[in-house]
């Protein structure tokens, strides 16, 4: 599990896939920084894993502030699934 920097809004929302260096990842969490006094384009702070981390991240059994974090452009990521449906 990792926090991702993500430098523009590539259109991923929580409960997406993205791929990663080659690697496929869920998106568990994402935080949209930068709309009202930030850079000229949003940055989103995900938090991604694999489908085995989906339980210590949904029970909290890990510590935020010692993830890895990466940095990454929002072209340099591959969308796989948008996440975030709205259906009831």
């Amino acid at each position: 599990m990792r926090k991702l920097i993500v430098h523009g809004d590539p259109g991923v929302r929580k409960d997406g896939i993205i791929d990663y260096d080659g690697e496929e990842l869920q998106v568990f969490a994402v935080q949209r920084q930068g709309e009202f006094h930030g850079p000229d384009e949003p940055q989103l702070w995900c938090t991604v894993g694999t489908e085995d981390e989906r339980e210590a991240f949904d029970r909290r059994t890990y510590v935020p502030h010692w993830l890895e974090v990466d940095t990454v452009e929002a072209a340099a990521l591959d969308v796989v699934k948008e996440g975030g449906d709205l259906t009831v």
